[in-house]
């Protein structure tokens, strides 16, 4: 299962000294302006150093601190600093204004933000300041395009991360389905009823989770032909992995076996030479599901001997019932399982090499036995 650029990766959070330096520019920038607008304080009073959050929070660790946007909305300003302590800003100190480049002086200026969904997707820019890398894979991934599309509950940094609780998310574990279930409610209850979220949620953390398949910050969706053509791809970083297969007794010849037969031979053609263009072959998610995949022996799988023919009859309507039975699963033939067709199998394996060998010994001979015979005669 890969793991590299999931969150909680450490370069999916670490910030490079000449990074932070670059994020911090802004932020000196209205420190500056804020030391000059408090500049007037009698002589040898302290001046307040933005930097030190102590001093944001003498106001905002108050309860109760609201404001109302111009919808109506009540918008609460307080932060619980234990709370903004225990985060993985706060536990690299990161000064408040790092965030909130826009506080230039007290009173702060009036909010532009017309309700609560639009103060969060404007402060949701500065996220790009500190995590550019992460800002320009989600620029262009699902939550974008929904958002651009005029849909303004798609997901933003805090909507997952959230703010000033922002903590390090743990990757293969509840809490990555659980924070993906805030939008997708429907979704999460067909997975958590699948192998895969069952044995999740019962603690086992080889099962991939909602990011696994569909990215982190690049995340791509059914909607994108790519993702269901390349789908087989995702799902061989565990099933063709020899090592976790084992851990479960699950053949690793399933991807193999796939690639090998009519329907996979046609997808990977696809991804070779039509990659921009949809598959008409099934890929794995066709026949198992997608969120809901169960165990072939699940009465409720799709893939149960007794719910087969109905799966194929999607792609083939007048299929018949001695249709699936034609089909060896995802297994080679061998004695005791198909051994017809491991016969018949054997026979050609031996039959193609001794008729293909025959024939190329006959016409070595053949050519060979003609350069004897015009030598001899040239002889002669």
């Amino acid at each position: 299962m890969t793991r590299s650029g999931l969150p909680g990766s450490p370069a999916a959070t670490r910030l490079s000294p000449a990074r932070l330096t670059l994020a911090l520019l802004p932020a000196a920038l209205a420190a500056g302006v804020l030391v000059l607008l408090l500049g007037g304080s009698p002589a040898g009073a302290q001046t307040p150093d933005p930097f030190d959050n102590s001093w944001c929070l003498s106001c905002h660790a108050s309860e109760n601190l609201q404001t109302t946007l111009p919808d109506g909305e009540v918008l609460d300003l307080s932060v619980d600093p234990a709370v903004l302590e225990s985060s993985v800003h706060g536990t690299f100190d990161i000064p408040c204004v790092l965030c909130h480049t826009g506080i230039q002086g007290v009173p702060h200026d009036p909010l532009t933000a017309a309700d609560r969904r639009d103060f969060t997707l404007q402060a949701n820019a500065v996220c790009a300041n500190c995590h550019e890398t992460e800002a320009t894979q989600a620029a262009d991934n699902q939550h974008a395009a929904a958002r651009a599309a005029g849909n303004r509950a798609a997901a933003v940094c805090t909507d997952c991360h959230g703010a000033h609780d922002a903590t390090r998310p743990m990757p293969h574990s509840p809490g990555v389905a659980q924070t993906c279930a805030t939008c997708h409610s429907e979704i999460y209850d067909l997975y958590r009823e699948s192998v895969h979220g069952e044995a999740l949620l019962s603690g086992n953390r080889d099962v991939p989770t909602c990011t696994d398949c569909h990215g982190v910050h690049d995340l791509q969706g059914p909607t994108q032909p790519a993702f269901r053509l390349f789908s087989p791809e995702i799902c061989a970083r565990c099933h063709d992995d020899a090592a976790l297969m084992e851990k479960y007794g699950i053949s690793t010849k399933v991807f193999d076996t796939y690639v090998a037969d009519f329907h996979g031979t046609t997808v990977m053609l696809f991804q070779r030479f039509a990659p921009d263009q949809e598959a008409n072959k099934p890929v794995c998610i066709d026949c198992h599901g997608v969120h809901a995949i169960r165990p072939p022996d699940d009465p409720q799988s799709t893939v149960f001997q007794a719910n087969l023919l109905r799966t194929c009859q999607r792609c083939h309507p007048s299929a018949t019932e001695s249709f699936p039975s034609s089909w060896l699963s995802h297994y080679s033939p061998e004695p005791g399982k198909a051994t017809v067709v491991f016969l018949v199998q054997l026979f050609y394996k031996v039959l193609i090499p001794v008729v293909i060998g025959g024939m190329a010994l006959y016409v070595a001979l053949h050519w060979l036995g003609t350069r004897l015979r015009r030598r001899k005669e040239r002889r002669a």
